[in-house]
């Protein structure tokens, strides 16, 4: 009986093993090779994306305290929200694999609004996804693919606050917005008596100076400001009435059209097959947020001339940032 039952034993382990040896050649089963895996494709040489998965990491700058965009988890020190998970798409077009695998290679760095510009040009990062507003006067900069999403800059409040409704009616009033975007000089054109003599670095500086009452209002894009809601919900509200039309792009080194083109294409298949909304449902659909139609590509010639980079020193105020009046930037 003891001789039996060694050898049948012995059946099963083999049983098992063969099990475990198909299951390894499941695609499904492994994460490199999942339902959703792409093989990792080839670059010509001198390009950016052969470069970038010869190094096997993009280099991505965004934002850390954009609830719903760009955000560091104070829990888990992971950074979070649709720039990080369209940064992702870009990694698995480069790196193949799936979009979790890809993203274990992007390394994202903290880029505040001020210097974007200045990162870009000292090649600090690959690109930069972080709520960047294309307009005529960056592109003198640098380059940009996309848009991926288009925004619309708006006001938030206190919750209690029903006397600001629109632009107009932060004339007399206190805002606040951050350096090195152009929302503050938005509203000066706008509410010309407005007092935007209080900017800061980042938008949860500005949410701290509305709840002590430093300021009446913060303004910027309202998926920004809805993030902000989302962490102060019985503190703030967004007044819901945009006034510019701000187009959220992919910043790269001015002249690098073989790596704009790239980026156009992949953002336009991510549109196709459906990781595009998959991103924004995960992120700032969380807010409520219903995910619009994507926005078209914009693949406008460049110049392949790129302006001095800006001195981040200088860009203390609205007027100090690179800004385009005709075209509102965040």
């Amino acid at each position: 009986m003891s001789r039996t039952r060694a050898v049948l034993l012995s059946m099963l382990l083999c049983l098992g093993l063969i099990a475990g040896a198909c299951a390894s050649d499941d695609p499904e089963v492994e994460g490199t090779n999942g339902p959703d895996a792409q093989e990792a494709p080839e670059f010509a040489e001198d390009t950016t994306m052969a470069a970038i998965q010869q190094r096997g990491t993009l280099n991505v700058g965004t934002k850390f305290d954009q609830n719903l965009f760009g955000l560091k988890n104070p829990i888990t020190g992971n950074i979070e929200g649709f720039d990080v998970e369209i940064a992702k798409i870009i990694a698995q077009a480069i790196f193949g694999g799936t979009i979790e695998d890809a993203g274990e290679k992007v390394e994202f760095t903290e880029t505040v609004s001020a210097v974007r510009e200045a990162e870009i040009q000292k090649g600090s990062v690959d690109m930069i996804v972080a709520t960047y507003t294309i307009n005529d006067t960056r592109k003198g900069l640098v380059d940009f693919a996309g848009p991926y999403f288009v925004a619309g800059q708006d006001i938030m409040v206190a919750k209690d606050n029903d006397t600001i409704k629109s632009v107009t009616d932060l004339n007399g009033k206190k805002v606040c917005s951050v350096q090195g975007s152009t929302s503050l000089k938005n509203v000066q054109e706008q509410a010309p008596q407005a007092d935007v003599s209080i900017s800061f670095e980042r938008y949860t500086d500005c949410a701290d100076a509305l709840k002590a009452g430093r300021v009446d209002a913060v303004t910027t894009d309202n998926v920004i400001l809805l993030g902000l809601v989302k962490d102060n919900p019985d503190d703030f509200k967004v007044v819901e009435n945009t006034f510019t039309s701000e187009p959220y792009g992919i910043g790269i080194t001015k002249g690098d059209q073989a790596f704009r083109d790239f980026l156009n294409d992949t953002l336009e298949e991510a549109y196709e097959n459906g990781s595009w909304e998959e991103a924004f449902d995960s992120t700032v659909g969380q807010a409520g947020v219903e995910a619009p139609e994507p926005p078209a590509v914009d693949r406008y010639s460049s110049t392949g001339e790129a302006s001095p980079a800006p001195d981040p020193s200088a860009s203390t105020s609205p007027d100090a940032s690179p800004s385009a009046s005709a075209s509102p930037t965040t």
